[in-house]
């Protein structure tokens, strides 16, 4: 295992920690999910009587008593039956249960000390060795699943290291960047605003942020330019039968802004620009002469982003993306690959950043989550 997945347990394992002294504190809590994530750890909670940030040093003082106990976890399969019956008073965990059965997959527990928990895995071996330091940071509303129309819980957000210094360091780090908040300095600045009226995730430039727009984009567009790009437009609502045929109607209609014509039909407001650029491609007959063909463009998306999911610029429901597509042979792919490489090393290191590469490759196990088949995606990869 190496540091990263170690420290994932590390989280996971804390998750478990926080839900087990949340229930030991208010026993009449429903608890649902709380996975790992890249900067700690979540727990969302449905309590009978509201909690604050001010709960978080009993909170904290009750994981470090559990913990004690915590020698490891141990795991059980069970069947449906057992597993609603030991959940009957929590519908969030009956609703996981159901599609856990849907997907054929086993139905197992984790349990450490007293605390028991349905979840797929991925812990530490000895949490009580393990996990060295936590923080509980923050508490939000999120709703169940990610929906609106479902129930709002309670969100505790936490993260958890190895030691305490390298917490120490975490938390002294989240202190500097709130010096440096872009939503606190693009008010300061005078850069960009949001309105009630307008709506939550959508962003107004003032004439400063617009001219620091207009800026970055004649940058990029200068890189771009000297590596054979060419600059296009499209429009910002399209057919829904465009997102049918490249399978991202299947995929993300939940996310997509509808709108109805007088006449009747169905328009969505695009949430990327890959379908609209392959019509841009796919209009005329073309020679392989022509490729590689590289299209480029600075525009707008939308996504129907939750309200509880919305974060300053980091998370909009209409945001800009300087955005391109290459057409190209197999044999262009490794070339246009380190090419991409090139735009983004020369446009962040202008800025100052420190960049390391991650590359996210797909699950096979869940090829259903995916478009394009094996084959595809195995060749990409590979490359």
């Amino acid at each position: 295992m190496n540091n990263i997945e170690k420290l994932s347990h590390i989280r996971h394992s804390t998750a478990h920690l926080l839900a087990a002294a949340v229930l030991r504190l208010w026993p009449d809590t429903k608890i649902t999910i709380g996975p790992a994530i890249e900067t700690g750890f979540y727990y969302d909670f449905e309590f009978s009587t509201p909690i604050s940030e001010n709960d978080f040093p009993k909170i904290e003082k009750k994981m470090i008593d559990t913990l004690k106990d915590w020698e490891g976890f141990a795991h059980r399969e069970v069947s449906v039956d057992e597993a609603n019956e030991i959940y009957k008073d929590n519908p969030y965990k009956r609703e996981l249960i159901a599609e856990i059965v849907a997907k054929g997959e086993k139905i197992t527990l984790y349990k450490a000390g007293y605390f028991e928990d349905l979840c797929r895995g991925g812990h530490s071996e000895n949490p009580r060795e393990d996990i060295g330091a936590f923080k509980l940071l923050s508490l939000a509303g999120a709703y169940w699943r990610g929906s609106e129309k479902n129930k709002m819980l309670s969100r505790i957000y936490g993260t958890a290291f190895s030691t305490q210094k390298e917490l120490d360091e975490y938390l002294q780090m989240l202190e500097e960047a709130k010096k440096r908040d872009h939503k606190k300095l693009g008010k300061e600045l005078d850069l960009f605003i949001f309105s009630p009226l307008v709506g939550g995730g959508l962003a107004l430039w003032t004439p400063r942020g617009t001219i620091l727009r207009d800026e970055l984009d004649n940058f990029v567009w200068s890189i771009r330019k000297k590596y054979g790009y060419q600059k296009v437009s499209i429009p910002h609502i399209t057919k829904k039968d465009l997102y049918e045929t490249s399978g991202h109607w299947e995929k993300f209609s939940d996310e997509l802004f509808n709108i109805k014509t007088r006449e009747g039909d169905l328009f969505a407001m695009k949430p990327m620009n890959c379908p609209h650029h392959t019509q841009l491609y796919g209009y005329k007959n073309r020679s392989y002469r022509e490729l590689p063909l590289r299209f480029s463009e600075t525009t707008m998306c939308y996504r129907d982003e939750q309200s509880g999911e919305l974060s300053g610029l980091s998370r909009l429901r209409a945001f800009t993306q300087d955005d391109a597509h290459v057409f190209l042979r197999k044999s262009n792919i490794e070339s246009e690959f380190l090419q991409t490489w090139d735009i983004v090393d020369e446009f962040y290191k202008s800025f100052g950043f420190d960049l390391r590469v991650r590359l996210s490759l797909h699950d096979p196990e869940h090829p259903e989550k995916y478009l394009g088949d094996q084959k595809v995606w195995k060749d990409a990869e590979d490359q």
